[in-house]
């Protein structure tokens, strides 16, 4: 099954890729396709192509930023929190190019899908549910890094010269779009890296948190907690982590929710972002690794050596800036293949716990004992524990109020999801940036940076967005 869905891809992508920047493209948009079930799969998976081919700057970008890493190459500058370089706002343009590539992809089979004449009602309804799921994802990363964008739908995406909608607007169609896909997509996912229900339902949670709309954040969460799909995967040694949840042999486990799935022919090229010649957690190496940190970075300093978490991620390697510098070892791949099958995770259920400590305690203006107990949950399992069963470890709800367990949650969410693209979003929305980098890197924060700019690949050819007086602040 992990094969299976990128070898659709790559029919897919390279048959039509002459005609990429084609806004209709005809080998997709021809009136004889769509009709079947296999024909309407074959394009769904083309919408996934742009996120898994053209998408490498959003974790790089999205990884050099926070506090707890330091940017390496072209992603220095970011370091030094004065604003973004020339290079870092190109690859932001490639960011934006590949999210919009997958919403046309998407608006394509929305469009397409009613007029099937092969497939059953309830077939058109989950294809439609996988589609608005994958567009209210790209739609996601678009609102919380450029704020109020164009919004294409299979309404408009004829349509170049289109204004910026509100963050408000961007918002109701995603929380449009996952509600019709909670409702009609399947239980389990059709394949590997597609989404299901409850795949929906933990994208709508994060929405939900996005918007400080706490009891539905909760409540969307807690669908997914009682759905029993998932728990976490225990572990007892540091290289369990990778053996069992992160690593180049893993097709799945009992966590994941949406990951982008990868295998040694379509390789995750982000693995070369992470390791040095001679290291040994890269079979060929390569020398233009892009990520360190320090071990008196406040961040890791303050991280507990017993956890098997920082045991798991971290390690010392002298790349010219000392020896207390660190490199990252989540995603490795030794004895593999050069093209790394390491999987990107989207969501997996330690983040679902943790957003409903967070929503929950937000709810109720302090923590209640099944926040603490979620949030538990995630930190035994970090220890090597039972995640089901109290440990020596635990946090007591006494403790804390309402600002330490919000300080609580964001310290776990960061260990656990450590370069898994989330840190940064984390410390912007809950207003902890400024604060966060100062006290780890000794830096103040250029305020422009909470958005990345408009690009030039949008503002040559759409007349609706003046490049100067639609622009984010500060560019």
């Amino acid at each position: 099954m992990k094969y299976s869905l990128y070898t659709i891809i790559l029919i897919i992508f390279f048959a039509s890729c002459n005609d990429i920047l084609d806004e209709k493209p005809k080998a997709i948009a021809s009136e004889t396709f769509y009709n079947t079930s296999a024909e309407i799969t074959a394009a769904e998976d083309g919408m996934y192509v742009p996120l898994h081919t053209q998408f490498t700057s959003y974790f790089t970008l999205l990884e050099a930023l926070p506090d707890n890493v330091y940017g390496k190459g072209s992603l220095a500058s970011i370091s030094e929190y004065k604003g973004f370089s020339t290079a870092n706002i190109t690859n932001m343009g490639g960011v934006w190019t590949a999210l919009y590539l997958s919403i046309r992809n998407a608006n394509i089979v929305i469009q397409k899908i009613p007029a099937a004449s092969r497939v059953s009602e309830e077939e058109k309804a989950k294809f439609l549910a996988e589609a608005k799921f994958l567009r209210a994802f790209d739609y996601f990363a678009l609102v919380r890094l450029w704020a109020g964008v164009p919004i294409r739908t299979e309404e408009t995406m004829d349509e170049i010269n289109l204004p910026r909608s509100t963050v408000q607007e961007v918002y109701d169609l995603i929380l449009s779009d996952l509600k019709y896909a909670e409702e009609y997509l399947p239980d389990s996912p059709r394949l590997l890296g597609t989404p299901s229900k409850w795949a929906a339902k933990t994208l709508l949670a994060d929405v939900y948190l996005n918007l400080k709309d706490w009891g539905n954040a909760r409540d969307k969460a807690k669908e997914v907690i009682g759905s029993k799909k998932y728990s976490l995967v225990k572990v007892k040694t540091p290289d369990d982590f990778e053996n069992k949840i992160y690593g180049a042999s893993v097709l799945t486990s009992s966590e994941e929710i949406f990951y982008f799935k990868y295998n040694t022919q379509e390789g995750w090229s982000l693995m070369s972002f992470f390791h040095k010649d001679g290291d040994g957690y890269n079979p060929y190496g390569n020398n233009w690794f892009s990520f360190y940190t320090y071990t008196d970075n406040y961040f890791y300093k303050n991280w507990d050596d017993k956890d098997l978490r920082k045991q798991h991620n971290l390690y010392k390697w002298n790349i010219g800036l000392g020896d207390n510098t660190l490199l990252f070892k989540k995603y490795i791949n030794p004895t593999g293949p050069s093209n790394a099958a390491n999987d990107w995770p989207m969501y997996r259920y330690p983040e679902v716990l943790l957003i409903y400590a967070e929503a929950a305690s937000r709810a109720n203006n302090g923590p209640t004992s099944e926040a603490m107990e979620y949030l538990n949950q995630v930190h035994r399992r970090g220890y090597g524990y039972d995640p089901d069963a109290s440990s020596p470890i635990d946090y007591k709800m006494e403790n804390y109020n309402a600002d330490s367990f919000l300080d609580l949650v964001l310290q776990e969410r960061g260990y656990e999801m450590i370069l898994e693209c989330k840190r940064w979003l984390d410390l912007v929305r809950t207003d902890k940036v400024t604060e966060c980098i100062k006290l780890s890197k000794g830096k103040d924060l250029n305020k422009s940076m909470l958005l990345w700019p408009i690009p030039v690949v949008e503002t040559n050819y759409n007349k609706a967005i003046d490049p100067v007086k639609d622009q984010n602040p500060g560019y």
